[in-house]
């Protein structure tokens, strides 16, 4: 009998302390914690508020999340972001007219710029994160030479209701598509042979390569949807901010890439979920809103992330080696 219940003790333990549980865990605490810290907190609509602008980072997430997923990185997601919304505002110019072709120019972009990163890395053997940034360091020089540093345009009146008012009842437009685009990828990546696929592939590169699946292929359409969802946040984001701006990406890294590995998904690849990151999301969101109230400044929030991007590694990579 003793043993009976030592060995569901330990199967519980083993459950709770799943990264995926456990962030949920965090979650709850640090939600706790912020009402008791600051009263109202978890009023409605302030936690729709919040929803809002965790949005924009879990849709950003689900590209980062893919690619991870296969031990990858996307370094320039700050980069496509603000191409996006260069792009967006550009064409958009205020008018609902112009909503649909700044849209699909807007993905586009994106496109181009995943196809440019999929070749460097399946052709030229170029390192994922060097291609990445690089990649999205000349996107930025060529923004900076285009607009001359001011980039001009602005939001349509059905952009802005989209992403900064109520759509249905009291919740944004943006919350609606970021449900709408994680129910999606949760269910293909679950239930679909492409899932089974990006898990094979990350967990055992050469196995899956045997196996029959088409590594690069796959792995080149990994890369191609990464930069746009970016490009897709850049453009939202022109509706939420009203205007666009250079450095409208900045504040997406390194939380993008926090998020998803605090979610649970390994950094060598294989293993982890869009659950997950999805907790991960509302907790870097949360970090920042936080560090918001308190007044804090943007370098010493930098700081934050910075050293909670760091300690994640740590943890994670400990985790790794001991499996």
């Amino acid at each position: 009998m003793e043993n009976i219940k030592a060995m569901n003790r330990q199967e519980l333990k083993d459950k709770v302390l799943q990264p995926q549980v456990l962030v949920y865990i965090i979650l709850a605490i640090m939600l706790i914690a912020a009402n008791v810290i600051s009263p109202g907190y978890l009023k409605p609509h302030h936690l729709l508020s919040m929803l809002r602008i965790a949005a924009f980072l879990g849709i950003v997430c689900i590209g980062q999340n893919l690619i991870i997923l296969i031990g990858g990185i996307d370094m320039g997601v700050p980069y496509i972001i603000m191409i996006g919304n260069v792009v967006g505002a550009e064409v958009l110019q205020g008018k609902d007219a112009n909503f649909l072709k700044a849209l699909v120019l807007v993905l586009l972009t994106g496109l181009v710029v995943g196809m440019i990163e999929a070749a460097g890395i399946n052709f030229f053997k170029i390192n994922p994160f060097i291609m990445t940034l690089g990649m999205g360091i000349i996107v930025e020089g060529i923004a900076m030479v285009t607009t001359g540093g001011a980039p001009k345009g602005s939001s349509s009146p059905m952009l802005t209701k989209l992403t900064s008012m109520n759509t249905v009842g009291p919740v944004s437009g943006i919350i609606i598509i970021w449900a709408v685009l994680a129910a999606i990828f949760i269910i293909v990546m679950k239930y679909t042979t492409f899932g089974r696929k990006v898990y094979a592939l990350g967990a055992n590169p050469v196995g899956a390569r045997f196996s029959g699946i088409a590594t690069k292929r796959l792995r080149g359409i990994i890369y191609l949807f990464s930069p746009i969802m970016c490009a897709f946040v850049g453009f939202m984001l022109v509706g939420y901010t009203g205007t666009t701006y250079l450095e409208v990406g900045t504040g997406y890294d390194p939380e993008n890439i926090a998020a998803v590995i605090l979610g649970g998904t390994a950094v060598s690849g294989g293993k982890g979920s869009y659950v997950g990151t999805i907790a991960g999301v509302l907790i870097m969101t949360i970090i920042t809103d936080f560090l918001t109230i308190l007044n804090v400044s943007e370098a010493v929030r930098t700081i934050v992330n910075g050293t909670i991007l760091i300690v994640l590694l740590i943890v994670y990579s400990r985790n790794q080696n001991d499996e």
